[in-house]
């Protein structure tokens, strides 16, 4: 069902995270969308990754709305690239994904969407964590090369439909993805290992597949 607005809105967002700040997103709704993907980047990575770029790129032609958002403050941001205080806090990034998706709940143009979450690397356990402590609220959760083994206890708690998806190179990604994956006991759960590619998915093709998997994820579950 498309729900969303008849023109396309794209725009800059800042989301306030009370005494630290705001954290700062781009948002892509287009006509009749009919949900919405919020982006939970890996460890020192950013909303301008032109990977995360590329993937929401195709989630938008399939009528699917992004949101890429830094989940640290630009502050937080310079001190993680100097000692990666913050990119393993787990609970921190969770509670951040968990304000940007009340935030959408409360523009217009994305108020009624499903929200789905799209993490990678650590990026993957903040969305599985953000998602179980809001059951029934999530539609679905993509992982891309991710860690879910460090969502902890929340792999048994989530209920949102979960992909996780390792390069075939990425041996050690894989177990810790097939570990996680035992654990999802409340979620219908898949795990997907893209032949020939690595921890990124910088080989030929292989990144189109993350996105094709993602997109029909997506579409299937958004309702």
């Amino acid at each position: 069902m498309n729900v969303g607005p008849t023109e396309t809105i794209e725009r800059e967002v800042r989301i306030a995270i009370g005494a630290a700040g705001v954290i700062v997103g781009n948002l892509y709704v287009p006509p009749g969308a009919r949900g919405l993907v919020i982006f939970a980047h890996g460890s020192g990575s950013s909303r301008l990754s032109p990977r995360n770029r590329y993937v929401a790129e195709v989630l938008e032609r399939a009528q699917l709305a992004t949101l890429l958002i830094d989940l640290l403050t630009v502050q937080e941001d310079a001190i993680d690239h100097r000692d990666a205080r913050y990119r393993f806090d787990i609970e921190l990034l969770a509670e951040r994904l968990a304000l940007a998706k009340g935030a959408v709940r409360e523009w217009p143009d994305t108020a009624v969407l499903p929200v789905c979450y799209f993490g990678a690397s650590t990026g993957a356990a903040a969305a599985i964590v953000a998602a179980a402590r809001t059951p029934g609220e999530i539609a679905a959760v993509v992982s891309r090369g991710g860690r879910p083994d460090l969502a902890g206890d929340a792999l048994g708690r989530v209920d949102a439909p979960t992909l996780l998806i390792v390069g075939s190179a990425d041996p050690v990604v894989i177990g810790l993805n097939e570990d996680a994956m035992r654990r999802m006991h409340n979620a219908p759960v898949e795990l997907v290992i893209v032949p020939g590619a690595t921890h990124l998915f910088e080989e030929t093709g292989t990144l189109e597949e993350v996105a094709r998997l993602a997109r029909d994820w997506f579409l299937r579950h958004c309702r």
